[in-house]
């Protein structure tokens, strides 16, 4: 799970640069610019949910180690 957690993360981080090239500064809210904005806001919106589980899951192994 870790694993796939981290491949998520680091699959997030290409995609939000690969669309950043795609900006236009001059326009942002046109054409492709627009689609650029939405996959890099969902790219970091991928990239904290993967943190939260992450730190989820070391949470977990605490509180079982305890037990």
């Amino acid at each position: 799970m870790k694993y796939f957690a981290y491949i998520i993360i680091v699959s997030a981080l290409g995609l939000g640069i690969f669309n950043a090239t795609k900006l236009d500064f001059n326009a942002p809210f046109e054409g492709e610019s627009i689609v650029g904005i939405i996959t890099i806001l969902a790219s970091l919106c991928a990239i904290i949910l993967m943190l939260i589980l992450l730190t989820s899951k070391r949470i977990e192994e605490k509180v079982k180690q305890k037990k």
